[in-house]
């Protein structure tokens, strides 16, 4: 989801980074709700992070991360998730990628834009977490990544042929089909110390009371 460098202007480049700024003062606010909001969204920043650099593969127009989006959003909420991207982008730039930010309001509005859509759309409605369920959370986010990474493209001065994006998009199935196994795997062992103050400090609310629903 990584925009190669140099091929959108950079009217655009301040364009996203006006439209990032707005989607994050919009959702400031949720930091301040919970006392371990901010606690959840270095932990989502960090294991983002770590996600992304244990894996990662130039293909066509754009570069395939493991990015882990599932289980960091169902584990440490919504907010959490949204800024933990910003943030672990942000980290990443700096440490390893310094040319990365140029494009980090495009590569986060790549990430958040989906988990807007998704979190307002299936995510507010899931009631339990099934092998199915999360497939289908998964399909529709990197549907949407994929989406966002065709946009990017498609707004650049020196367009990238279809089919090197077609090729990127397919790539992202390697991923929905890894992702889900992951995500059931630290929902379970998440569930098994959700009744201990350690949890109640670092998984989402809504998590446990789905834990809790299915006991």
């Amino acid at each position: 989801m990584h925009i190669e460098i140099g091929i959108l202007s950079q009217d655009k480049l301040a364009y996203a980074g006006i439209a990032a700024t707005a989607l994050l003062g919009a959702h400031s606010a949720g930091l301040f709700k919970s006392p371990t909001a901010w606690l959840r969204t270095a932990l989502a920043a960090f294991f983002f992070s770590a996600l992304m650099q244990a894996f990662h593969m130039n293909i066509g127009p754009s570069e395939l991360h493991f990015i882990g989006a599932m289980p960091i959003y169902l584990l440490f909420g919504f907010i959490p998730t949204l800024f933990g991207f910003g943030l672990g982008l942000l980290l990443q730039a700096l440490i390893f990628e310094p040319q990365d930010l140029a494009h980090l309001a495009i590569n986060f509005l790549s990430l958040a834009v989906p988990l807007l859509v998704l979190h307002h759309s299936l995510g507010k409605k899931v009631q339990g977490l099934t092998m199915a369920k999360v497939l289908k959370l998964d399909a529709v986010y990197y549907a949407g990544v994929t989406l966002m990474v065709g946009f990017w493209l498609s707004i650049s001065h020196d367009p990238a042929p279809v089919a090197d994006w077609a090729l990127f998009a397919a790539s992202y199935l390697g991923l929905v089909a890894v992702e889900p196994l992951l995500t059931i795997g630290l929902v379970l062992a998440a569930g098994r110390i959700r009744h201990s103050r350690v949890a109640r400090w670092c998984i989402d609310e809504n998590t446990l009371q789905r834990m809790g629903a299915a006991a």
